[in-house]
């Protein structure tokens, strides 16, 4: 999935850092202070919603966007209340993560288009 992301992103993107864990996560950030978190809810130690939440308070600076495998509503409000400015499915993130990126970079929210159905 990595390999992917760098992939994807890579030619149009540079990408600071990378990591598993939401705690090694939080420490990044804070060292390499980015523009736009690409972060999972699915992390060990730390979720995302519990990264988010923490850097929303300690780091405001950088925007958050989920990237993630969840579809289900109550996963995209937790995210959004967690202070998510973006929300891609790993199923779409061919069509939508780059879009995404460069609309949460510039100040506005992004929700993958079919979840808004």
């Amino acid at each position: 999935m990595l390999s992917d992301l760098r992939d994807e992103l890579g030619a149009e993107f540079e990408i600071a850092g990378t990591t598993d864990n939401g705690e090694e996560a939080v420490r990044q950030i804070l060292r390499l202070d980015p523009d736009v978190l690409v972060l999972d809810l699915n992390m060990p130690v730390m979720n995302g919603l519990q990264v988010a939440s923490l850097l929303r308070e300690k780091h405001p600076r950088t925007k958050i966007l989920f990237l993630t495998i969840h579809e289900e509503p109550e996963y995209i409000s937790a995210a959004f209340s967690a202070g998510a400015r973006g929300y891609v499915t790993k199923r779409h993130m061919a069509s939508d993560l780059a879009l995404a990126i460069r609309e949460v970079f510039d100040g506005r929210n992004f929700l993958s288009p079919f979840l808004k159905k």
